[in-house]
């Protein structure tokens, strides 16, 4: 019976450690949703082509998955004469999961500025594109983004992905950069 018992002491001894560990990391999941409660990254890329040529690229919606190859559609839902204000429903095929997001234009300054917020997927994105002309005649094209989930689970997971999002944004632009300089528009 000692033997039984010692056996059995080993095993609630395990047990004990294997929930430690889980409570333990999820704790430190669900401590993430409360400290940080929203991403904030910044991307960058430089094409050598004007800034005026570039901003048009960058706002034809028809050329758009050229560069964005997941995007398979978009809808105008509400367009505004000035733009800003216009919504969309982007469709975009997300490995194998078609998912649609809504697209709102929140600024639009013609060869100055595009700011879009995107509501879907379990996220609540604003991206900041700024265009500025360099000293030897490229556009520098910045991106600013801030992220948020949309419901507590999904803020918790956001800072694990951040790097994934953030090297995704980049990716994009950089697919933009090689398709604007290559575009004869």
């Amino acid at each position: 019976m000692s033997k039984q018992s010692t056996a059995d002491k080993k095993k609630m001894k395990i047990v004990k450690i294997v929930l430690g560990v889980v409570v333990a990391l999820s704790i430190a999941f669900f401590a993430l949703g409360i400290i940080v409660q929203e991403l904030n990254y910044e991307s960058k890329v430089t094409i050598n082509k004007p800034l005026t040529e570039v901003f048009k690229l960058f706002n034809n919606d028809e050329r758009i998955s050229e560069w964005i190859p997941e995007i398979t559609s978009i809808k105008s839902v509400v367009k505004t004469e000035e733009v800003k204000g216009s919504t969309f429903l982007v469709t975009v095929n997300n490995q194998g999961t078609e998912i649609t997001l809504e697209e709102k234009v929140l600024d639009f300054v013609d060869n100055e500025k595009v700011r879009l917020f995107f509501k879907g997927g379990g996220m609540l994105k604003v991206d900041d594109y700024t265009f500025k002309t360099t000293e030897n005649g490229a556009t520098l094209l910045t991106l600013d983004t801030n992220i948020r989930g949309d419901n507590f689970i999904l803020g918790c997971m956001l800072p694990l992905v951040k790097g994934k999002l953030a090297k995704q944004d980049q990716e994009y632009l950089n697919n933009f950069k090689k398709f604007a300089e290559s575009s004869n528009d």
